[in-house]
């Protein structure tokens, strides 16, 4: 497949998959329930958080989160107390549990007090071409109240050699900017063409197939291949080309 093919192929795939549907079976429904940008930003984040393992309970568990919260995200981390707190006890996500929650919420509203919110702190440290060293910068920044070591695991570090699958999801949610209505750009100071494609092992299996990515294992350098290939298919947008690669990998058995 020459490249011009193989941009066509996967833009096909785009229109396929990148459309109002996709949003029924996949977490970004969560954040897609909240109006205010608040809620919008730590509904995504959370969903984002976890997910990994089955989709379902992905987006169930996601919900739970919301509910436990007032279904008022942004109100509850800014004015919870102690007491509020304990009834997050007893969620849990696979290794994600209710002291992970509350520490989460320690956190975001470190962030929100302090920061200026979860997009000025990425923002602050993007570069030109790429967000990697904000996400690892951010973890650092999220972790500056005293924690639990074991949360540190839920933030991926790309700088640390994670390819951070989820927290690049959520920064595709928070400012990919989506006529089709999937993806929600709220985030106006970021670009799509910093963003990189949540490798995971369904995009990773498709992109190795299509002869974009050789490495072997999901991780951040094999994220800088894809992110290299997508961007000579779309510098503008490379992406969307998640949409395509996630569809086929998941719903065509590619």
């Amino acid at each position: 497949m020459t490249h011009h093919e193989l941009k066509e192929f996967l833009d096909e795939k785009v229109i396929t998959y990148n459309n109002p549907e996709f949003i029924e079976t996949d977490p970004i429904q969560v954040p897609h329930k909240f109006s205010i940008k608040e809620d919008i930003e730590i509904a995504g984040f959370f969903a984002s958080t976890i997910a990994w393992g089955n989709r379902k309970t992905i987006i169930v568990n996601a919900k739970k989160m919301m509910a436990l919260m007032g279904n008022a995200p942004y109100d509850f981390i800014m004015s919870s107390t102690t007491d509020d707190h304990e009834r997050l006890e007893t969620f849990v996500h696979r290794t994600f549990n209710g002291q992970d929650f509350i520490q989460f919420i320690i956190s975001l509203r470190h962030i929100y007090q302090n920061y200026n919110g979860l997009e000025a702190v990425f923002t602050k440290y993007a570069k030109e071409d790429s967000l990697q060293e904000s996400i690892s910068m951010f973890k650092k920044v999220f972790f500056e109240r005293e924690h639990l070591r074991r949360t540190q695991k839920h933030i991926s570090d790309p700088l640390k050699g994670s390819a951070a699958k989820r927290i690049n999801m959520f920064l595709r949610w928070m400012v990919r900017p989506d006529d089709t209505g999937v993806d929600l750009g709220i985030w106006k100071s970021l670009s799509p063409a910093q963003l990189s494609c949540p490798l995971d092992v369904h995009s990773g299996n498709v992109a190795r197939k299509l002869g974009l990515l050789t490495r072997k294992q999901n991780d951040a350098k094999a994220l800088l291949e894809l992110d290299s290939g997508l961007r000579s298919l779309d510098p503008r947008d490379p992406v969307k080309y998640d949409f395509a690669l996630f569809g086929l990998g998941v719903f065509e058995k590619f």
